[in-house]
């Protein structure tokens, strides 16, 4: 045990300072640098709550103005900073089955004043409630999920707010654009970064037709939640809902099929597919590929999920699960950046501050690079 943890920690201190080394030009004083490296290291201390006070607690100043201008008004180009990171993480990936999942996640907030807060849903507080959402773009391999992109989402009301903008700093480029618009974005930024991904995967919020063309247009496969109400079109043309159109489904041709691991074991369900035309080939693009609708059943309620797929090539209906059981691991990202970094608890308020303080999800990303490489030095014949 004390040879795995000295591993880690040894592989964990070269990551780290790779990744110092890899955005140490995005700073335009050395000091700045210094305070980035050391507000790093008190997020990962072991304090109950974390943000600049407490950070600086733990390091030992004298107070949090340091952090807090790091945060709100140092010259730092954290948009590059997060580039150089997503890259370096990219490396990692070289040869491995990717899948990119997009999933959005809600921190609640006392007050409007904090960039981007609104009256807004939020899977986290289960319901409506004021806060802030922003969406993240994690890459997913068989052993490994990390975040390499996320963006705040600016409700309608407050991108349109010139004052609220003007004092919260949100830069003018920035306009509204939605959810499902946000991860293209994000998903053609990680594909130019050098991702090779063969998948995207995403829930109910990301299923509409103009996301799932975008991803058809980049080349990619995608795996996307879709409501019982959803219409697809069967081989003759009829349209159907997808409650409706599962009926087709004979009792012997559900397969019981494991879908990853829960907190509670492993996830194993009842699974059926069926072919549905397309509707979402790009202009100029012909229409080859399998366009399936896939249903998940429960095997004890026998409640219902059902999910639109899509593939350039052949695919198995195991590797579907595969994919669709892979974007469960983006909320286990989320939960980990909540737990051991505090990403939901920066009492921050304007744009810059949000989006260097939001850096912590790629520490995470750091970490998860730092156990594949920890299992690779242990196992080198892996």
């Amino acid at each position: 045990m004390a040879a795995e943890i000295t591993i880690v920690q040894t592989v964990w201190d070269r990551v780290s300072g790779a990744a110092m080394d890899a955005i140490a030009h995005c700073f335009a004083r050395r000091e700045t640098r210094a305070s980035a490296a050391e507000m790093i290291a008190g997020l990962l201390a072991e304090v109950d709550t974390r943000n600049c006070w407490t950070l600086a607690q733990a390091l030992g100043h004298s107070g949090p103005h340091r952090l807090q201008h790091l945060l709100s008004r140092a010259r730092f180009d954290h948009d590059r900073a997060g580039q150089e990171i997503a890259r370096l993480v990219v490396r990692e990936f070289a040869g491995q089955d990717v899948v990119l999942v997009a999933d959005g996640t809600g921190d609640a907030k006392s007050s409007t004043d904090c960039v981007g807060a609104g009256r807004q849903y939020s899977g986290a507080l289960k319901g409506v409630g004021l806060c802030q959402v922003a969406v993240h773009l994690a890459a997913v391999t068989d052993t490994t999920r990390v975040v390499i992109d996320r963006t705040l989402y600016l409700p309608k009301d407050w991108a349109a707010d010139e004052e609220r903008r003007e004092a919260a700093g949100a830069p003018e480029e920035i306009m509204f654009a939605t959810k499902p618009q946000q991860a293209v974005a994000m998903v053609a930024g990680a594909l130019e970064s050098g991702v090779r991904a063969r998948w995207f995967a995403a829930d109910e919020v990301y299923s509409g037709r103009e996301l799932r063309t975008n991803i058809r247009w980049f080349g990619l496969g995608y795996a996307v939640g879709v409501s019982h109400t959803h219409v697809v079109s069967d081989g003759a043309g009829r349209r159907w809902q997808a409650r409706h159109m599962i009926n087709k489904v004979l009792s012997r041709q559900w397969m019981r099929m494991r879908a990853g691991h829960g907190t509670k074991g492993t996830r194993e369900y009842g699974w059926a597919w069926l072919e549905v035309r397309a509707d979402d080939t790009p202009d100029g693009h012909q229409d080859h590929g399998v366009s399936v609708l896939v249903a998940r059943r429960h095997r004890y309620t026998g409640e219902l999920s059902f999910f639109r797929c899509f593939t350039p090539g052949d695919v198995t209906l195991a590797q579907l699960v595969d994919v669709i059981g892979r974007r469960w691991r983006i909320e286990e990202t989320f939960q980990l950046g909540k737990a051991f970094t505090g990403l939901d608890e920066g009492q921050v308020t304007c744009w810059n501050s949000w989006m260097r303080w939001s850096l912590s999800c790629f520490r995470v990303a750091t970490d998860g690079v730092t156990a594949v490489e920890a299992q690779r030095t242990r196992h080198p014949c892996r």
